[in-house]
């Protein structure tokens, strides 16, 4: 993977710097041995102002998209087998991480499943949200913003950052999603775009980050072009992925049977996607880069209106 770009300076402290959870416990705004003992690993509860704070942030971002125009969902945390195919998560290893619901047995009460998965991203859901149409050339791009939870196994990752926020098995994400035309020159603008989206964000609260070229062979499945964002994380000395911004060329809408009518001529629509913002990953940085040498944390401006003040 290829660093392309940079913004911002990381942080100096004339202080020893505290990580995100020891903070978090002191403050009485993280508490992840109460999360662990009801939901298991990688569980964790956000109480009072750190409730406030992840809240903060996603309004935040969905007020920023709702302002360049974007159409904002709030779309089903479910999705049969047919929209994960359709995405591409389904067959496959990703298939892994996915949670099914129900189709178990529990104390000898047998529950019958629903054919039903909760999504990871609302990709998911938003992406199929023109499965099977016919759309009209003249309506496109189609510029979605999906705020959703999300729910992901974390299979395969035993042992990899267990500590903290980073790798959980719930979190909510604000994810971009893009319908356009076939025109590859087209769609590369809009991955311009749907980059510049979060970046501006991460900029607005003053986070530092790079952006990186990814690999083929560290790209998903039907991905033309990824680029990652990654945000300084001062407990971690190092940068952490907190955005992948995807094109998809005709990958997911042949799947989903997505098309577009063009001059009397029906072709399938390109897709794109991008995280704008995800929590409490990103809740991370904000606190550790905006920490006092008292152990309490600054918010961020651009916040301050959320919190009430």
């Amino acid at each position: 993977n290829v660093k392309t770009s940079s913004w911002g300076d990381k942080p100096t402290f004339d202080f020893e710097p505290k990580d995100h959870v020891t903070l978090g416990e002191a403050l009485d705004i993280i508490d992840i041995p109460r999360g662990v003992k009801v939901s298991g690993s990688r569980s964790y509860f956000l109480k009072g102002e750190g409730a406030r704070l992840h809240q903060a942030v996603l309004r935040f971002t969905m007020d920023h998209l709702h302002a360049k125009g974007w159409t904002l969902f709030s779309p089903p945390l479910m999705a049969n087998y047919d929209c994960f195919m359709g995405t591409g998560f389904f067959p496959g290893m990703d298939q892994a991480n996915i949670y099914a619901i129900g189709g178990q047995e529990e104390k000898d009460a047998p529950i019958e499943g629903d054919d039903l998965y909760l999504i990871g991203t609302s990709e998911v859901t938003v992406a199929s949200y023109h499965k099977d149409e016919i759309l009209k050339a003249e309506d496109l791009p189609k510029r979605y913003a999906g705020y959703s939870m999300c729910f992901r196994r974390e299979a395969g990752t035993y042992g990899k950052d267990t500590k903290g926020l980073y790798r959980v098995h719930q979190f909510e994400k604000i994810e971009q999603v893009v319908l356009c035309r076939a025109d590859q020159e087209e769609a590369l603008k809009l991955h311009e775009e749907i980059r510049t989206n979060a970046e501006e964000v991460l900029q607005a609260l003053k986070l530092p980050y790079r952006v990186v070229d990814v690999c083929t062979g560290d790209m998903g499945k039907g991905k033309v072009f990824m680029q990652d964002i990654e945000t300084w994380m001062p407990s971690r000395d190092s940068y952490g992925e907190t955005h992948s911004c995807s094109y998809l060329g005709d990958f997911q809408a042949r799947r989903l049977g997505i098309r577009y009518e063009d001059g009397g001529k029906k072709k399938y629509v390109h897709t794109l996607n991008n995280t704008c913002i995800a929590s409490p990953r990103i809740l991370i940085p904000i606190i550790e880069i905006y920490q006092q040498e008292d152990g309490h944390i600054e918010i961020p401006e651009v916040l301050r209106s959320y919190m009430g003040g």
